[in-house]
């Protein structure tokens, strides 16, 4: 759909240029577009190397085990049905850790792989061969993941020096309050949910 949206969108904008004479300057803000989007890669790139960096060597000291641990609570707290040691529960935690550093592209990999586990843990529990309909933990999961909690919003930084920000760290106390109270809320959904879930599973029984 995406794809549709902007391509609708550059034809628009070239029909626009072509009708009002304005070809020159829609060619030359192509053109500087372009030259943008290359700064703006380098600069992403170098930031997300750094970040990325940080985070193995957080994994090779076993921080990133004792945040794992620490936040194993957490996870209890939300998913009350997963066993303590099924995986689905490492790769949720590290999505989760990964959010919470801002280092997004390093929490795709596991958020992707937290579905794979969680899918796999409802066939098994179900005994079915699919599943075919989320379940309370993948819902779950997917708010807590969108809400995220972000004490360094790694890529906003990056995006604010790029365009030359006098101080582009300014961002980060308003995006923790922010995220903050997104998570806050995104927990207290989810934790109705499955009362309303639960309450209902009951009396069908």
């Amino acid at each position: 759909m995406m794809n549709y949206i902007w391509a609708f969108m550059i034809i628009v904008g070239i029909i626009y240029g072509v009708f009002t004479g304005n070809m020159e300057a829609l060619t030359n803000a192509a053109l500087n577009s372009a030259k943008e989007a290359i700064s703006l890669c380098i600069t992403m790139c170098g930031a997300m190397s750094l970040w990325t960096g940080l985070m193995e060597i957080a994994d090779k000291s076993g921080l990133i085990d004792k945040m794992t641990k620490g936040i194993s609570p957490f996870v209890t707290y939300l998913f009350p049905n997963i066993p303590k040691n099924h995986k689905a529960r490492e790769y949720i935690s590290v999505n989760m850790i990964s959010n919470i550093l801002g280092l997004g592209w390093a929490a795709t990999p596991a958020g992707l792989k937290a579905m794979e586990e969680l899918t796999e843990f409802e066939k098994k529990r179900g005994k079915r061969e699919t599943v075919t309909t989320a379940t309370d933990e993948m819902c779950t999961f997917l708010v807590i993941n969108i809400s995220s909690l972000q004490l360094i919003p790694v890529n906003i930084i990056a995006y604010r020096s790029q365009y030359g920000s006098v101080n582009p760290t300014a961002v980060i106390a308003p995006g923790l309050i922010a995220t903050t109270i997104g998570t806050a809320v995104a927990v207290i959904f989810c934790k109705m949910m499955q009362n309303i879930t639960s309450f209902h599973a009951k009396e069908r029984t």
